[in-house]
């Protein structure tokens, strides 16, 4: 597929949308997913801002062809910037803009809750159809409340085990982090602390099982849970896929999370291994534009439009 077949009318969409991309380990390709699906968009007519969030160790630039920013996520932070807008970066692509995270200051990826919110909120201000969010790998407060906050929640996957698991560990503190921010748990939160201890197979209270008890025990704080939790609808993209046996594991991570969750997970693709990844990087290229002929244009278009479907 040429690159001119990312052809959709933006004004069949609604307005602007927050998609935030990551995952619960380093490695995975979450950089790479976020500038492509930015560059997809962009090239579909959208006027798009992908913001690297990856405080502390920022590379999106990279994967977008440009030099490392001079102005950066640090410089709000720090007041020498007070407008978020004066953060954006012109990419190679038209209609695509950039904000870096964090370069210079030890510590920024521990951020102030109040730093935190007004960082959140800036954003979320921004003039774009669409916001990506470029996420860092972990569990760290900030990664899950920058991922709570999008409108639409993309974690990237490797078929290996580490990563696999790691993907369990981000859902499940994304879900018990979203417990905790609804009103009226104060009661329960030891009950809620006992299942997020709990063991993936260890037989304990699953989070499943925690809504039920709590509906029984407070029916009005557990319809309230339950109409938050059927907001979470998170998508899974995995990578570097080699075989269909690596494509069916998405498949069981998505049966697993509505099992053992509750959570309708999507699954609206994949991309296969092509090593054009690396050569782009090496090229500081981006790998959309570099490698137009790679099996990796096709897998890009599938799932932002089946993302955008959704």
């Amino acid at each position: 597929m040429m690159m001119d077949n990312f052809d959709i009318s933006p004004q069949s969409q609604p307005l602007k949308k927050i998609w935030a991309i990551g995952g619960g380990k380093g490695g995975v390709g979450k950089s790479l997913v976020s500038a492509n699906v930015s560059i997809c968009l962009a090239l579909m007519g959208y006027k798009v801002v992908t913001v690297d969030l990856d405080l502390g160790g920022a590379n999106l630039h990279t994967c977008l062809g440009i030099p490392i920013p001079s102005v950066t996520l640090s410089d709000l932070i720090s007041k020498k910037i007070s407008n978020v807008e004066d953060l954006l970066v012109p990419t190679p692509i038209s209609n695509l803009k950039m904000i870096s995270g964090a370069q210079d200051e030890l510590g920024i990826a521990n951020l102030k809750h109040m730093h935190k919110n007004e960082i959140i909120q800036s954003l979320h201000g921004l003039n774009a159809d669409f916001v990506i969010f470029d996420l860092g790998a972990g569990t760290s407060f900030n990664t899950l409340d920058f991922f709570i906050s999008a409108d639409k929640g993309i974690l990237v996957v490797l078929p290996e085990p580490t990563s696999i698991e790691n993907t369990y560990r981000f859902i499940k503190s994304v879900f018990y982090r979203r417990l905790k921010m609804i009103e009226g748990i104060l009661d329960i939160e030891p009950l809620i602390d006992e299942a997020m201890n709990a063991k993936l197979s260890s037989g304990q209270l699953s989070p499943s099982d925690l809504i039920r008890k709590i509906t029984e025990m407070n029916p009005e704080v557990g319809h309230k849970i339950k109409a938050d939790l059927a907001e979470f609808k998170p998508q899974l993209i995995m990578n570097q896929v080699r075989s269909q046996a690596d494509i069916d594991i998405g498949y069981s991570i998505q049966s697993i999370c509505r099992k053992y969750f509750g959570i309708d997970m999507s699954f609206p693709g994949y991309l296969d291994y092509d090593q054009s990844v690396w050569q782009s990087v090496r090229k500081r290229k981006p790998l959309l534009i570099e490698f137009p002929h790679s099996r990796l244009v096709n897998n890009f278009d599938r799932i932002v439009h089946r993302l955008l479907e959704q």
